[in-house]
């Protein structure tokens, strides 16, 4: 639909209605049809771009009626009220799961829609061959006529929220408008809503907020009966004008296209403000790791989805004596403190928007203990106890029967589709983790010691390695490849690169965001002070198909290396030995104490495959191609080094290096 209407504008010559804040409406938008709208808002309202810009979303969506989210409790409770009345949630069994609900999405609204996601940067070549990218004065046009009266028989919510603590120098305000009160309550546990970001935006007129405006695209007419869950079936847009911070997001209820504060703001719009600005916004857990002697470091990690990216922000250790905490799970902002010269991040983020099926006791207990209460389930089962269950969380399915994900009766033994959806979430706050750290609201950040990348890899990719260099670890980070996975569209089970497993969140040429990368490691004030990089694989596989590495807590035996690397220079030492790819762990440097792992899998664990290195690297060769003549030359350099590294050792008959 969206397509369709830019072709139209296309086919009749319609002229630019410009891109600027500024110039958002054409003189034929017809105002007069508006009905009276509660004002109330105008006087917490004192900054004057925030005013004028509400004041154009009401006259351009024309709700029946617009509220200012304050954040309070009174306020959360009345609209949980409201959306269990309307049946869009219900509450769970509060002797079980206290204070929790259970919605169901329109089964046409259940993940990312990547193809109609769009980056409208003012030149295409900026947006680069990785984004959807439209002329951005043609794709306000289109979205104007999407957006005038989308909002008619429906109740406007105007949500002030800051990404990253309010009294932090890294975060970033936003004000979001939807009409749909289930974003509100999800945004309230994701994001910092309310007053607060309020006063800051008012207090602060010279720096921008990020416009983001929201409709699930259903207006009402009067008299009409509404759905649990509105959204427009046929027709969604996702589309992001980096140069004027503003996000427009239509006809989707679904978490990651309707949460503005996540992916679209927090990784989408910041990474291209962190390219103009000199920091790094980032598809990245943060973590804090101590040793038994009371030493900790934090480290950075970024994997695709469904790589152990949450289990691994939450990891409870095999190892005696040693602790990991939680800062975040999915999203960090960095950039270099002004002290000390160390790279900082803070999460952006207040609340676990998490994939549901694969969560378990066994493999992530943190999780579940911070989900006892206070959660937001979307598109798992229920149980007939009023609980919530998914795949994985349990071996067997509780007895009695369930209702799944489409709200229809369900059992293990006629099932033919699982119970909950593959991408089904829940929405829960931080501060429920038992396993949280006591720095994770620290508004300068924590310093950096290592940053990891990894991807889903069933040969090739060796459990860990140690990149040689600031300029070889951004080669690791734009190397990342996995399967593909529920959490987008497309072939389940397929190989996609994801480059820093930011492909689908890359606000700007993916090729400029390399530089980008290669640029803060040589303006880093103090070069030594650099995390070090990694890439791990916690899924290589045998010849028979079965994986090599156990993972969950046992990799805290690969952190533990990754520790104590962190205070070595980089090179080859007792610990780590120097291999094609990078540093490897040498055949007594992991602990392996207690684990039953035989002398072949620990070799082909700690070891490269050189024949398929060598294919890898041709794929990645041809994939950087599409960038043409915008891929750093240094990075092209480390192409070439690992290239003469790979073909040095086939040439010594090595299969494995």
């Amino acid at each position: 639909m969206l397509r369709t209407a830019l072709l139209s504008l296309r086919r009749h010559g319609q002229q630019s209605l410009g891109s600027s804040r500024n110039q958002l409406f054409s003189a034929q938008l017809n105002y007069t049809a508006m009905r009276a709208v509660s004002s109330a808002w105008k006087k917490d309202v004192h900054n004057t771009e925030a005013e004028r810009w509400i004041k154009d979303m009401i006259k351009l969506c024309k709700p029946d009626d617009v509220h200012l989210v304050n954040g309070s409790e009174a306020e959360n409770a009345h609209l949980l009220g409201e959306l269990v009345a309307s049946g869009t949630i219900q509450q769970l069994n509060p002797k079980l799961r206290p204070n929790s609900y259970l919605a169901r999405s329109d089964p046409s609204d259940v993940a990312r829609v990547e193809k109609q996601t769009y980056i409208c940067s003012h030149h295409k070549d900026e947006a680069g061959p990785t984004n959807n990218w439209e002329d951005p004065s043609r794709m306000r046009a289109a979205l104007e006529a999407k957006f005038d009266g989308s909002m008619r028989g429906r109740k406007m919510y105007v949500i002030p929220f800051s990404m990253g603590p309010l009294d932090s120098p890294i975060a970033k305000r936003g004000i979001q408008v939807t009409d749909s009160a289930y974003v509100v309550a999800n945004m309230r546990v994701m994001t910092r809503v309310g007053e607060g970001a309020l006063r800051l935006i008012n207090e602060r007129p010279d720096e921008r907020f990020v416009e983001c405006l929201h409709s699930v695209g259903a207006p009402l007419s009067p008299g009409q009966q509404d759905v649990a869950w509105p959204c427009n079936a046929e027709d969604k847009a996702i589309v992001h004008f980096p140069e004027d911070l503003a996000i427009w997001s239509y006809g989707s209820g679904y978490g990651g296209n309707a949460l503005l504060g996540k992916k679209c703001f927090s990784l989408r719009i910041a990474s291209a403000m962190a390219r103009q600005q000199g920091w790094l916004a980032e598809h990245m857990l943060i973590l804090g790791i101590t040793n038994p002697q009371g030493e900790k470091r934090y480290v950075a990690a970024a994997f695709p989805s469904a790589c152990g990216k949450t289990n691994l922000a939450m990891l409870q250790p095999t190892l005696p004596g040693w602790k990991v905490e939680t800062v975040g799970d999915d999203i960090a902002w960095m950039r270099f403190n002004a002290k000390d010269g160390t790279l900082r991040a803070i999460n952006p983020e207040n609340g676990f928007f998490g994939v549901a099926p694969g969560t378990s006791p066994a493999s992530n207990p943190h999780a579940m203990a911070s989900l006892g209460a206070n959660t937001l389930f979307t598109n798992v089962a229920l149980t007939e106890q009023g609980d919530v269950w998914w795949e994985g969380l349990t071996e067997r399915p509780p007895a009695g029967q369930l209702i799944d994900w489409r709200g229809q009766p369900w059992s293990a033994e006629s099932a033919t589709a699982p119970a909950a959806h593959p991408n089904s979430r829940f929405t829960v706050p931080i501060e429920q983790c038992p396993v949280v750290d006591d720095r994770w609201q620290d508004p300068e950040g924590v310093p950096i010691s290592a940053i990891l990348f990894g991807g889903r890899r069933a040969s090739t990719v060796p459990l860990v390695s140690q990149a040689r260099s600031w300029a070889h670890g951004v080669y690791l980070g734009a190397s990342v490849a996995s399967e593909q996975t529920a959490a987008a569209e497309g072939e389940v089970g397929s190989l996609r690169h994801d480059p820093f497993a930011m492909l689908p969140f890359c606000g700007y040429n993916m090729a400029d965001y390399f530089a980008h990368w290669l640029a803060v490691g040589r303006n880093a004030p103090r070069p030594e002070r650099l995390p070090k990089m990694f890439f791990v694989n916690w899924f290589r596989k045998d010849e028979r198909g079965r994986f090599l590495w156990p993972g969950f807590g046992e990799n805290s035996r690969v952190l533990k290396w990754i520790f104590e690397r962190t205070a070595e220079p980089t090179a080859e030492s007792a610990l780590a030995r120097e291999a094609p790819l990078g540093y490897l762990p040498t055949e007594t440097a992991l602990d392996l104490s207690g684990l039953q792992l035989d002398g072949e899998q620990l070799r082909v664990l700690t070891s490269v495959n050189v024949p398929g290195a060598l294919q890898d690297l041709a794929e990645m060769q041809q994939y950087l191609q599409q960038f043409g003549d915008r891929v750093p030359e240094e990075l092209l350099e480390q192409v070439s080094d690992i290239e003469q590294r790979l073909k040095q050792a086939q040439s010594q008959g090595k299969k494995l290096a």
